[in-house]
């Protein structure tokens, strides 16, 4: 063994213990193998630069784009809202809707946004439900880890597999190549998790006085108008509102009653206007949603002969994702003291509605011609991006909450068919080889901007910098081993050890030595070492790559045993209220058991 091949391996061992000590981030370890790769000459500055022109590291960046459309245009949250529609009733069900459903969207999207996502839907559910948060964040996490061995795009160590697989002479993976694999791990986890991994996890049930939980929007609103409610009223043709400005029917003067969105049919099509100006015009078939006391909706619906349209959850979450509200204090020192709503013109001048006044803890009745004084808090109804401006005037507001559906709001729903149809014809365009995956990429990501699906500066803000930094940094180990020797020692030595026990045992060895590395350093930093390794063992005994290469793909994404190998498995710690040795009894046997899947199924579709 050379003295640069033991350097290699002093350079490896040195990045996993700093990966390891959580003292110094990812990225800059990443950055100093790269220095030290140029400053030793065992990488010209070419080699050790070439991680950052990586296809890999466009390829990640692009399906970041790809998972923030999907967040941002709602896909991840009407998955989130309907298993808690049809699971809330059996703790059961909704582990296994809550893991089918984090598998499948962290298939196409990044799983730690996945987990992210989630985290609120999961509380919420166990709030209403009473089941214990503990018993399910875990096991989201694992089945989000789970969703990396679903799709070649599911995780970045994927596609640094298929890229060494090419860089070795051989074809790479398809889009679907391991998923029947990956459907047999996840179904094996449902399982060991609804029958035994639960258990583990504390009590089922736990009192909702442990859990503190935002309030909701009605919540709010009736805390400062107890009377209040909302209804989706039609105008039908034959009323008198037909033709009229909003101003010119005397809503809020007459019945009292607020209009705070209408939905209008025009010769362009649906007109969805949030907190309509007075000069908006009323048409036939116009639907208002109108908030105000019951009495008062009541005399207006049966004056003037309007239709009450019913409403479902879905509905009421698409209101919720246009308009809400917050409670606001008004500010000591604000330039409203001793003003009313009505002097100050609120709705003109700030394009919100208050909805109610409290002060002393007591709503007021007729708080519109009423003095403002420091402290009171009003209820404010607009848009998103109202509520957000009047958050930043610090001077004369102070914004004490949002309700909890501020998390759920989807700033660009009206897109989601279109970021379904985005996908849809990106996973087409791989499947079918029509053009390579990195195109197929990019033109998903332009497609998501053009559509408006997400702007530029979002698609730039949901590239993970750091995460481009550490493949891009890690990549050059690989050749410096490659270059080395390195490569061929450690090949070398799994051979020697699995010796004449056939191909299983260096399958085995392979699978563990993955797993062992994702645990010290990150999972892309696993199948970045890894992956060549396996590769040249493999040919180099005159067997297939492909069962080896996938034994990587699987272990990469099988950290299930530490909350501090991934974000993924860490994100649900604080949440949950878990301990390290929560992972440890829950993770050990469900890695055991994805061992024992990757072991029968693999060589069955990969054949050695």
């Amino acid at each position: 063994m050379s003295h640069e091949t033991l350097f290699v391996f002093a350079i490896i061992t040195a990045a996993g213990v700093l990966m390891a000590s959580n003292r110094v981030r990812f990225d800059i370890v990443a950055l100093l193998v790269v220095l030290v790769l140029m400053l030793s000459g065992i990488l010209t500055i070419d080699e050790a630069l070439a991680g950052f022109g990586s296809q890999v590291v466009a390829l990640v960046a692009g399906l970041l784009v790809i998972g923030e459309m999907l967040s941002r245009t709602g896909v991840a949250r009407v998955v989130g809202d309907w298993v808690l529609k049809h699971g809330r009733q059996s703790e059961t069900r909704l582990l296994v809707l809550i893991m089918g459903s984090a598998a499948l969207l962290g298939s196409v999207m990044s799983s730690t946004v996945v987990v992210a996502l989630f985290i609120p839907v999961v509380l919420r559910i166990t709030a209403e439900t009473q089941l214990n948060a503990s018993r399910m964040l875990i096991p989201l996490s694992y089945a989000s880890l789970i969703s990396g061995m679903l799709t070649l795009i599911a995780t970045t160590p994927n596609i640094v597999v298929h890229g060494q697989l090419k860089s070795a002479g051989f074809e790479g993976f398809g889009f679907f190549s391991f998923s029947l694999v990956g459907l047999a791990v996840l179904l094996v986890s449902i399982v060991y998790i609804t029958l035994i991994g639960r258990h583990l996890l504390g009590k089922q049930t736990e009192t909702p006085t442990e859990r503190q939980i935002l309030r909701s929007v009605e919540t709010l609103w009736h805390e400062h108008s107890p009377d209040s409610t909302y209804r989706k009223l039609r105008i039908d043709r034959g009323s008198q509102f037909v033709g009229a400005s909003i101003a010119e029917t005397q809503l809020e003067t007459k019945y009292h009653v607020r209009i705070v969105g209408v939905l209008r049919r025009t010769f362009k099509g649906r007109e969805h206007i949030l907190s309509p100006a007075p000069s908006v015009e009323l048409l036939a078939g116009t639907t208002l949603l109108v908030l105000g006391k019951e009495t008062d909706i009541s005399r207006l619906v049966e004056e003037q002969s309007l239709a009450v349209v019913p409403q479902d959850n879905s509905d009421r979450q698409r209101w919720l994702w246009d308009i809400s509200g917050a409670a606001v204090l008004i500010h000591p020192e604000s330039q409203l003291l001793g003003k009313s709503l009505r002097e100050i013109g609120f709705r003109s001048n700030y394009d919100a509605h208050v909805l109610g006044v409290r002060r002393n803890f007591k709503p007021l009745e007729d708080y519109s011609d009423v003095s403002l004084k420091p402290a009171d808090s009003i209820f404010v109804v607009g848009s998103w991006d109202k509520i957000q401006q009047l958050s930043q005037k610090t001077h004369d507001f102070v914004v004490t909450e949002f309700p909890r559906e501020h998390l759920d709001v989807v700033p660009s729903y009206k897109q989601m068919r279109t970021s379904l149809m985005i996908l849809a014809a990106m996973v087409l365009l791989t499947l079918f080889n029509i053009v390579p995956l990195i195109v197929a990429v990019a033109l998903a990501a332009l497609a998501a901007v053009f559509t408006r699906c997400l702007t530029m500066e979002d698609a730039y803000r949901s590239i993970h910098w750091s995460s481009l930094v550490l493949i891009a940094g890690m990549l050059p180990l690989a050749e410096a081993l490659k270059k080395t020797g390195g490569t061929e020692v450690i090949a070398n030595t799994l051979m020697s050890l699995s010796g004449d026990s056939g191909p299983y045992m260096l399958l085995t060895l392979v699978f563990f030595l993955t797993a062992s590395i994702g645990l010290v350093l990150s999972n892309t930093a696993a199948a970045v070492l890894v992956s060549p390794i396996a590769i040249y063992a493999a040919t180099a005994i005159g067997l297939s790559p492909y069962p080896f290469a996938v034994a990587v793909v699987i272990a990469a994404s099988s950290a299930f045993s530490t909350p501090v190998a991934t974000p993924v498995v860490s994100l649900v710690v604080e949440p949950g209220r878990y301990q390290f040795i929560d992972f440890v009894k829950t993770g050990l046997p469900l890695l055991a058991l994805t061992y024992l899947t990757t072991m029968l199924v693999t060589p069955l579709l990969f054949p050695f």
